[in-house]
């Protein structure tokens, strides 16, 4: 009881710290719309939505990849209605949210808080690759030059030995059990894989807002910088200012800088409605039918991490 109030309590604080973003920027963001073409501003949002699916698969790879498996709609909804939290100031909400829906549908804490810790490694390590690919020529950029030193330590961390080294004295920190087994290299790979092509989508959607049809590359490369700038500003939710600065400090010398701020409340804009949006149709969609919640409350109950939702409660394959 106290949890589920717990976490009806976190869900209101999240849509009220959504809800004053949204507030907080209402007339530069209005005005920066009505300027541009709405059909780029409506396949900017799609183009958003496309990239977070992109990175659904990707969390769904590594979150099998160490154990649990899920159907896409379940794992939609642990990851899109549990990153809420982000809006919340503090690093600490939406790991406690996700870990506490992963929960319900049969992911042990601390697979789903590896799984979490992992895509944000994984996450970080692409974005900053493909910043320093596109914009190495930026003057603005090369005073960021040390960023590029995070890549090889982030490739390192990406072993299956060192990753499991390193997250096992990660959940001992948190106090939790460690580990039962090694994320596969394969896994791995998938997902950086997936991740970049999420990468690839996001950058489409800074394209049709900037409006030059010759700044595809420039763009993908500035919101990747911009995305990693804000989220390694940890103390700031959602990287909310960090990251419109960043963007507006790559994209300022190219197209301008009020066009650069124009295109940066948009691209907010556009995240923010895509993550309420994503998080409404992944806790539709991830409603379980009362067979797999029995399976998943047997999980949930015995806290073993044997089961799978697609085993039966007498642990052998469904067939």
């Amino acid at each position: 009881m106290l949890r589920r109030l717990f976490r009806v309590v976190l869900a209101l604080v999240a849509v009220g710290f959504l809800g004053y973003g949204l507030a907080a920027n209402w007339h530069e963001t209005t005005s920066a719309v009505t300027a541009m073409s709405p059909w780029a501003v409506l396949g900017a949002f799609a183009a958003v939505l496309l990239g977070q699916f992109f990175m659904l698969v990707a969390w769904r790879e590594i979150l099998a990849g160490l154990g649990t498996r899920v159907p896409l709609r379940i794992a939609g909804r642990i990851m899109f209605v549990g990153q809420l939290g982000k809006y919340i100031p503090g690093a600490v909400w939406a790991y406690a949210a996700m870990m506490d829906l992963g929960r319900d549908h049969g992911s042990p804490p601390r697979r789903t808080f590896a799984t979490i810790s992992l895509g944000l490694v994984i996450n970080i390590g692409v974005a900053i690759s493909i910043a320093a690919a596109t914009l190495g020529t930026l003057d603005a950029v090369r005073e960021a030059w040390y960023l590029v030193l995070l890549v090889p330590a982030i490739i390192v961390c990406l072993h299956p030995k060192v990753l499991t080294w390193g997250l096992n004295l990660a959940l001992r920190i948190a106090r939790k059990e460690p580990l039962e087994s090694v994320l596969p290299g394969r896994t791995v790979v998938v997902a950086v894989a997936w991740t970049a092509l999420g990468w690839l989508v996001y950058g489409v959607h800074i394209w049709l807002i900037a409006g030059q049809s010759d700044l595809y590359v420039i763009a993908t490369g500035a919101y990747a910088f911009a995305w990693a700038t804000g989220i390694l500003t940890v103390v700031v939710p959602a990287g909310v200012g960090v990251r419109e600065g960043a963007l507006v400090l790559v994209l300022g010398p190219i197209i301008g800088t009020p066009t650069a701020l124009a295109v940066a409340i948009v691209s907010r804009l556009a995240f923010t409605l895509a993550d309420a949006a994503a998080a409404g149709i992944a806790f539709l969609l991830g409603r379980q039918t009362p067979s797999s919640a029995a399976a998943y409350a047997d999980q949930n109950g015995s806290g073993s991490t044997a089961l799978t939702p697609d085993r039966n409660l007498s642990g052998s394959p469904e067939t």
